[in-house]
């Protein structure tokens, strides 16, 4: 079978989820990259996009700041969508391959596959960046698409 990359989702935005999304972008292919909101949130900050998008914009700016830089022209950032996973889960619908880099712990990741499951086109692409998980244990009773 032969895929198709025209859109790739990639939920967190740490060195190495940063990183993944601008070797994409250097591509030309479009990204979507997602992190958690912030559990710190003030009352008054709860409806304030900006500060729910505070830990995916820091991860975004550490990567466009990167020496050397990840991004092979500057403009190549325009192509990279930034979001978080309360309120933007629904732009990695239509992601031909949605890459998974948060923290190295089992119930998370299998949390999120779950979630991933539920919103997902066919035939979509999903892959971990897991250092020590077994990925059986991470897919564990999510389909085998």
């Amino acid at each position: 079978m032969t895929f198709r990359i025209d859109k790739v989702g990639i939920i967190g935005a740490g060195t190495m989820g940063g990183g993944i999304a601008a070797h994409l972008a250097n591509l030309g292919i479009p990204v979507v990259l997602l992190d958690i909101v912030p559990f710190d949130l003030t009352e008054a900050e709860k409806d304030d996009l900006k500060a729910r998008n505070r830990i995916v914009q820091g991860g975004f700016d550490r990567m466009a700041k990167a020496k050397p830089a990840n991004l092979a022209r500057k403009d190549r950032a325009d192509l990279i969508t930034l979001g978080n996973t309360e309120d933007d889960f629904d732009k990695l619908a239509d992601c031909d391959w949605i890459v998974e880099v948060i923290i190295e712990k089992l119930g998370p990741k299998q949390e999120l596959m779950a979630r991933l499951d539920a919103i997902r086109k066919p035939n979509t692409i999903i892959s971990s960046n897991t250092s020590g998980i077994p990925i059986n244990r991470i897919a564990d009773g999510r389909s085998p698409e």
